[in-house]
């Protein structure tokens, strides 16, 4: 068996195209290499409620400042359509003074029920109703659910952090409409958590009671959506990893050796030119 004379023979020409073959190799495994190791995150939409475990309820957690409301005044009612009407909800809630006791920070964490509903910053859990009670806001934070720190999802699960309302009218009454998005979030090992996602609109008006006065409130009125967010951690399967660093490299030595064998050929044929010429 002759072996070709282009596969024995050493030449600079064939010595530059596998340097340049090992190097686009490595440039190509690496590039595998990042992608193997990195995660995707691959989202869909079902309908479906994906945390039966609940017992039907939502973990809310809120946080607002009120610069101009005395804390002995701030209170949270809640109320939905399965009968609740809780006013001046304290449970996990704090109340934290603010512009030396002019003011109120309310923080507090609850739970509704899943159904339509509303819960409300007001004053209606006052021994005495002010006369003019000054309902400017700014919101630092309104979350259900599970808190998720995902660099790799981006969504509304904080809509509503840095509302900024404290240039309002001081008497006037705010209603944000939310529509609730149950989202789960699926890691590698397949354990779930369990989030929720929301839109807003929001209104301002003047409201007054039967008696004439105005009573202003924050509203927070919801509804849940049907629909299901889920993301899903998925990393690229090792034999499939394998599959491609070997077609990366039999892939490249076949290209490498016809280059080179043309280049070889076209190097020989050319000598042979010149030396006929001389002859």
């Amino acid at each position: 068996m002759i072996v070709p004379k282009d596969l024995t023979q050493p030449t600079y020409t064939g010595a530059v195209v596998s340097i340049i073959c090992c190097v686009f190799m490595l440039f190509l495994f690496l590039s595998e290499l990042k992608g193997f190791i990195a995660t995707e995150i691959v989202n869909e939409l079902y309908v479906d409620d994906p945390d039966k475990n609940s017992g039907g309820k939502i973990d809310v957690s809120l946080n607002i400042s009120l610069p101009n409301l005395h804390c002995d005044l701030v209170g949270l009612d809640i109320q939905d359509e399965m009968g609740r009407h809780e006013v001046g909800h304290i449970d996990n809630s704090m109340k934290v003074p603010l512009n030396h006791g002019h003011g109120c920070r309310f923080e507090g964490e609850f739970t509704i029920n899943k159904v339509p509903g509303n819960f409300h910053v007001s004053t209606h859990s006052a021994t005495a109703q002010p006369q003019s009670p000054d309902m400017t806001h700014l919101i630092h934070k309104l979350a259900f659910g599970e808190k998720l720190q995902m660099q790799n999802v981006q969504g509304a699960f904080n809509a509503l952090g840095g509302a900024d309302r404290l240039v309002s009218n001081p008497l006037a009454s705010h209603d944000y409409i939310l529509k609730i998005v149950p989202t789960v979030y699926e890691d590698l090992s397949g354990k779930q958590r369990f989030s929720y996602q929301y839109t807003v609109a929001n209104k301002e008006y003047v409201a007054y009671s039967h008696t004439g006065r105005i009573i202003p409130a924050i509203w927070y009125r919801y509804d849940l959506s049907p629909i299901t967010v889920k993301y899903t951690e998925k990393r690229q399967p090792l034999y499939r990893f394998i599959t491609t660093i070997c077609a990366i490299i039999g892939g490249t030595f076949t290209v490498a050796g016809i280059i080179d064998s043309c280049i070889f050929t076209a190097s020989e044929a050319w000598k042979k030119i010149q030396i006929g010429k001389m002859s």
